[in-house]
C-alpha cells in the first residue's frame, strides 16, 4: 500500500527538493502532467526508459496522499508536494 514511499524521494539537492522517482531526476509532477495531457503510460515509458510501470503507479498513489506545500503567506507554492505538515 505504501510502496510508493520507496519509489518517490524528496531531496533538497535534487531538482530543488521536488519529489522525484528514486534514482532519477524525473519529477513526479512531470509524470502527472503527461498523464493529465492524455499521454499513455506506454508512451511515457518509451520517453523515459529508466521509468517502470510501478514508478508511474507510485506517482499516482503518492499524489493522492502528499500534502500541498505552503509558503509563508499560506498560499500554495509552485511545487505542490510536501511530506510534512504545513507551517504554522
Amino acid at each position: 500500500m505504501n510502496e510508493w514511499r520507496r519509489r518517490i524521494v524528496v531531496d533538497p539537492k535534487v531538482m530543488v527538493g521536488k519529489p522525484v522517482i528514486a534514482g532519477t531526476r524525473i519529477p513526479v509532477e512531470q509524470i502527472l502532467r503527461k498523464l493529465a495531457a492524455t499521454m499513455s503510460v506506454e508512451a511515457i515509458l518509451r520517453d523515459y526508459p529508466r521509468l517502470t510501470r510501478e514508478d508511474i503507479q507510485a506517482a499516482l498513489a503518492g499524489c493522492s496522499i502528499l500534502k500541498p506545500r505552503r509558503g509563508d503567506t499560506g498560499e500554495p507554492r509552485a511545487t505542490p508536494w510536501d511530506t510534512g505538515s504545513p507551517p504554522d
